[in-house]
């Protein structure tokens, strides 16, 4: 993984230098110092009020530091969120272009949320007491995986700006190839989302990895070789039927512990994937949200947002 990317890597057989997203990607666990999205400076850590909920966020909505209004944001951001993907799933196409602007701007503020949560343990327990349930969920599992990708990936000392960024395909096509990656070889479509969500943020981080990973899925060639099935490597449906080929001969889906290792030699990333798979599991609408993350690099002057608004 690329050592501070904040996506929310696949190490020894396939890449130990991916990226993290954020993801609470993020994206999460590879890259030098990739975070996923969004930057917190003038955007992040102010005493702001949450946006009325019939009120879109801005890119730079300030995020506030009380447990209570905080709590409240979150709270409103992740309901109305939930309802913006309820209607592009509804109304209109995610098999075709990228989220609609009140998704991609309440997804924004979504994860910024998490990243100023992530390393602040007692604003956060207090935040997490003030949750209704629903969202309390989401949120163990968001801020569990945020934490582990965190302590695995260390700020960058690259120029934000020298990660190459490109565009998602849309999300329902992705499904699509997780979906038939899973009829294939058994590994879980919700595993697969989340390895792609740690590894690259969903292909919007391009550039190679500091081992030489390529890919959305972030493959060595020599791993690239033997289990890539002759595919290409840049292209995600290739990459996610390559890598549900790796983690079934790995031991997925009868020991995801396994064969994540297998995929990244690291217990953080380990729970990094399972946390975001569980949630796309319980949830679906997590999957739209998490897609509609930006990527974020992790300095060591803080988070700086390199995709989005």
């Amino acid at each position: 993984m690329r050592r501070g990317l904040l996506l929310p890597g696949a190490a020894v057989a396939v890449a130990i230098a991916a990226v993290v997203a954020a993801a609470a990607l993020a994206t999460g666990a590879g890259g030098a110092g990739v975070l996923g999205t969004g930057v917190l400076g003038s955007g992040g850590e102010g005493g702001g009020e949450s946006p009325a909920a019939d009120r879109l966020p801005a890119p730079d909505q300030r995020v506030p530091r009380d447990p209570q209004r905080l709590a409240r944001a979150l709270t409103d951001v992740s309901l109305a969120l939930r309802d913006d993907v309820e209607r592009w799933r509804s109304e209109g196409d995610p098999a075709r272009g990228g989220p609609p602007r009140a998704v991609t701007l309440r997804g924004l503020y979504h994860q910024r949320i998490y990243l100023f949560l992530g390393a602040r343990r007692a604003l956060t327990d207090a935040v997490l007491a003030r949750l209704p349930a629903s969202v309390r969920r989401e949120a163990r599992d968001t801020l569990g995986a945020r934490r582990a990708l965190h302590r695995l990936n260390p700020p960058t000392t690259r120029r934000p700006r020298s990660f190459r960024t490109g565009r998602a395909l849309p999300a329902d096509v992705l499904r699509r190839h997780y979906r038939a990656a899973q009829r294939r070889f058994g590994v879980h479509w919700w595993v697969l989302a989340a390895v792609n969500l740690v590894e690259t943020g969903f292909n919007r981080i391009r550039s190679d990895s500091t081992a030489g990973a390529r890919g959305p899925m972030q493959f060595i060639p020599s791993t690239w070789q033997a289990y890539g099935m002759g595919g290409n490597v840049h292209r995600p449906r290739d990459a996610i039927m390559g890598a549900a080929n790796y983690l079934h001969a790995s031991g997925a889906p009868r020991d995801y512990d396994r064969a994540l290792y297998a995929y990244n030699h690291s217990d953080l990333y380990v729970k990094a994937v399972k946390r975001y798979a569980r949630r796309m599991r319980l949830d679906e609408h997590a999957y739209y949200a998490y897609y509609s993350w930006q990527i974020f690099v992790r300095t060591r002057r803080g988070a700086v947002r390199i995709t989005g608004p």
